[in-house]
This record gives C-alpha cells, structure tokens and sequence, in this order.
C-alpha cells in the first residue's frame, strides 16, 4: 500500500494488514486501529471528530467496516457518526444514545479544542462541537468473538475508566488493543464522577493474565509497548492493593512503564 500523506491523521502500519491512524497534532495524541480481515475490516474507536476518518479508511480498504468501540468517550467517537455498522459495550449503549454522563458540553468543547498543534480543517468548530449521539448496530459482552473473516476479535469487559469499556485480543497477531486501560507517558485516569478505581485494577489484573499477546497498543502516546509490560502490571496491583490505595483520591501512583490516577 502507498504511504497516506494527511493534513490530520498520521497512518502507521503496525503489523499485516493492521494500520495505526493517529491524531499527532492533538494534545491527547488518540489512536484508532483498522484491521483489516479476508470479509471485513474493523475500525477500533475512531478519534476526535476534529476531521473525518472515513476520508483515511476509504483509502486503506473496500471492505465493509465495523466500528467497534472501546469506550464512549469524546475523544474515541468523534467520527462515529460516518459509518454504518458501530459496535459498543451494553454498558455504554446507554451514553451513545444519550450522551456521556456527568462531563458537561463545556468541558468537552474546552478539551477538544486547546493545544492544537496542527492545522484544523474549517469544518472543526469548537463553539459547536458535539460528541456523536446514535444508536448502535449491536451490543458487546465480555467474550465475544468478531469475526472478520480468518481473524477473530475477542471482546473483554474491562471496566473502571468507563462502565463499558473493552479490550480487545487479536487472535491472528496477538495484538491487545487495551484503548484508555493501559499506555504509556500520561497516566491512566480513573479518578472521573463515572470511573472506578477497583474495577481499573481488576481489569488491569484480567488483561496481565492473558496469554499469547505480542504487543500491547493503548489509545493515547506511545504507538506498541512490549508484551513485558503485562508482568509490571501484575506487580503494581499487588503494590497497590498492599497499599491500599485503590480509591478516589490517592493520587498518581507511577510504575515501571505505566501509571494510574486514582
């Protein structure tokens, strides 16, 4: 495939047909992942909403996609709304009907549109922006299986950043696309109205424990950690838990390659 040069988005190939689309000029540096199957393809999550994905995915694929959502955050829909086939969470199905709950439209707006370091295009008005609302083609439980068509996708319930929030396990590759549960630079936030610290750690605790990952692509910074981050996982919830630390409040508490903000 010819390398995509775009204004917004930066596409990296991370692996056979697996591409990284990433949005560098925004501070929350958010990737979006398109794996590409022999039937179908699957777009996880797809970014600010800043400018439109579909423009990169159209280039990549003819596939039929199926947007398959980690979590309803702003920073993860932002171009929802042009595709046909969206996937989430039960838990969530809730917030992209209705809308993500306790984060007033003022924050939102504020977030999306400060330290911008590339140009936007004119369609990208923060006064107005609103987070995709809408309902999903179908809903995700814990250990599900999409199918793509010689690759499976297997859906975990990872709570505690959101009510809903997954990871998923590419079979074919290994790759455990973790979305807001686990990366590196920044923290990983569960100190939110509507996120829980021991459900954090407990999915922290339930994706350590997976076999056979490869790499590791979180949602935000750096694009692939080693699969050797999962054993500093399983040691920083033991010290978490021998803390007793694991509530609102605590603070950051910094590990070797990864942290968290209770």
């Amino acid at each position: 495939m010819k390398k995509i040069i775009d204004p917004w988005f930066t596409v990296t190939p991370i692996g056979e047909k697996t591409f990284a689309i990433s949005e560098f000029g925004h501070w929350e540096k958010v990737h979006s992942f398109l794996l590409i199957g022999e039937k179908e393809a699957a777009l996880i999550d797809t970014g600010l909403g800043i400018d439109n994905i579909k423009r990169i995915t159209d280039q990549v694929t003819d596939l039929p996609i199926r947007v398959v959502t980690t979590h309803v955050h702003w920073d993860h829909i932002g171009s929802h709304g042009e595709f046909d086939s969206v996937y989430v969470h039960k838990e969530e199905e809730d917030w992209l009907v209705n809308g993500i709950k306790k984060l007033p439209i003022e924050q939102i707006r504020h977030d999306v549109s400060r330290d911008i370091t590339k140009p936007t295009p004119a369609s990208f008005q923060p006064e107005t922006y609103t987070p995709f609302q809408g309902q999903p083609t179908g809903l995700l439980d814990d250990g599900d299986v999409i199918e793509l068509g010689n690759r499976k996708l297997v859906i975990y319930h990872t709570p505690g950043h959101s009510p809903g929030h997954i990871s998923i396990l590419d079979k074919s590759s290994g790759y455990l696309f973790t979305g807001d549960l686990l990366y590196d630079e920044t923290p990983v936030y569960a100190f939110f109205p509507t996120t829980d610290p021991v459900q954090l750690v407990q999915s922290l605790e339930k994706i350590a424990n997976l076999k056979n990952v490869t790499k590791i692509y979180g949602s935000h910074n750096t694009i692939g950690l080693e699969p050797s981050l999962l054993d500093e996982v399983k040691k920083a919830v033991q010290e978490l838990k021998r803390q007793d630390v694991i509530k609102f409040g605590t603070g950051i508490h910094t590990f070797n390659g990864f942290s968290v903000q209770f």
